[in-house]
């Protein structure tokens, strides 16, 4: 079997937003639309600090869905259209979903984006895979791991275009695997353990 997932390496990460530019670019998402987001722990704003002055730390964490092995979005799904693939990722067919948005509620991460309104897009056209398939109005859409170039054995794209080498993907239930070897060696953690989700995204540097 395979699990694929991700670890992002916190202590690497510059915050310089271009794993969500990339994954934009990628995966044709319009204007007002992200499915990938650069956060700053402990931290309200885009680009903030934590702490008080003149103690304050800066620490940012890279956030998309987390394709959980126990994902609460794929139970709430009434037409079955948010599932689980057989390679571990969580998909939506655009085709079945039917805008209830229930997975967009059940989600603890906020992660899923819904299409309100006919995309806008600067330039005035689609861009990126063109094997990606593009979201009619009245959709949840969310990252999927590059699933158009990770089916060819290429890396998803915030992988490929990290500067600092923060992210790394692979197969988790590969114990050979350098993602496996990360987790295992460095103290991966997931992002609210305590839900009960499994993300199959892992962070170091986390705590």
């Amino acid at each position: 079997m395979t699990k694929l997932g991700m670890v992002i390496d916190l202590n690497r990460c510059v915050g310089c937003q271009t794993c969500v530019n990339a994954c934009k670019m990628q995966n044709n998402v319009p204007m007002g639309m992200l499915w990938n987001r650069v956060l700053t722990q402990g931290s309200e704003v885009l680009d903030g600090v934590s702490g008080e002055y003149p103690h304050v730390q800066k620490k940012y964490v890279p956030v998309a869905c987390q394709h959980c092995e126990n994902a609460p979005c794929v139970k709430v799904c009434p037409v079955e259209a948010t599932y689980k693939a057989e390679d571990g990722r969580v998909l939506i067919d655009y085709d079945r979903c039917i805008g209830c948005r229930y997975c967009m509620a059940a989600c603890p991460y906020n992660v899923r984006v819904f299409n309100w309104e006919e995309a806008v897009r600067h330039p005035g056209f689609n861009y990126g895979d063109s094997k990606v398939p593009v979201r009619p109005v009245g959709v949840v859409e969310k990252c999927s791991m590059c699933k158009e170039r990770t089916d060819d054995g290429l890396n998803p794209m915030c992988v490929v275009c990290c500067p600092a080498e923060a992210r790394i993907f692979g197969d988790l239930d590969d114990q050979n695997s350098e993602v496996s070897r990360l987790i295992r060696e460095k103290n991966g953690e997931t992002l609210l353990k305590e839900k009960g989700t499994k993300p199959q995204v892992y962070y170091l540097g986390l705590s």
